[in-house]
């Protein structure tokens, strides 16, 4: 268990931690398909296991709120499991957002709300697909501008000498 809860600080660009006391079983269940939906895990664990997976490694100032009955989630990318509880926390008031780390920056609930806040890694691929294809369009639309302006002047010239 220490093992797999180590390789999980390891490989996960963000880790939030929150209590969950009180939430029905459905209710976890729900985080777990949001979780599961956006590319991230939810992960209880005993606090005891969890401090001493987390020695050494990059996000180890998750520690510090490992108090109670708390849950982890995560996510490879930095953005996604932050985005998830920040959005379930809002759902659903048993859910309180301790902290998190993102590598080896410890994060408060504030930084949390801050991170969720972010593009994902999708949005940011959209948005540089978009700022790539761009100037293609608008060199397509220079390109063809001068034709539509000439045939245009051509067509008032005929309309002129036709009159």
């Amino acid at each position: 268990m220490v093992e797999e809860l180590g390789q999980i600080f390891d490989s996960s660009g963000v880790v939030v931690v929150a209590h969950y006391e009180g939430l029905t079983v459905a209710e976890m269940q729900d985080l777990r398909a949001r979780m599961r939906e956006a590319g991230g895990s939810v992960r209880v664990a005993k606090n005891k296991l969890a401090k001493i997976a987390l020695d050494g490694k990059p996000c180890a100032s998750v520690a510090e709120f490992l108090t109670g009955m708390t849950v982890l989630t995560y996510s490879e990318d930095p953005v996604a499991a932050a985005k998830v509880a920040d959005a379930y926390a809002k759902d659903n008031e048993k859910f309180v957002i301790l902290g998190g780390a993102m590598g080896e920056n410890a994060l408060d609930v504030a930084g949390v709300k801050a991170v969720a806040q972010m593009p994902s890694r999708e949005e940011l691929i959209a948005s540089i697909v978009g700022c790539i294809g761009a100037p293609a369009s608008n060199i397509a639309g220079a390109i063809g501008a001068p034709a539509s302006n000439i045939a245009g002047i051509l067509s008032t010239i005929e309309d002129k000498a036709a009159a």
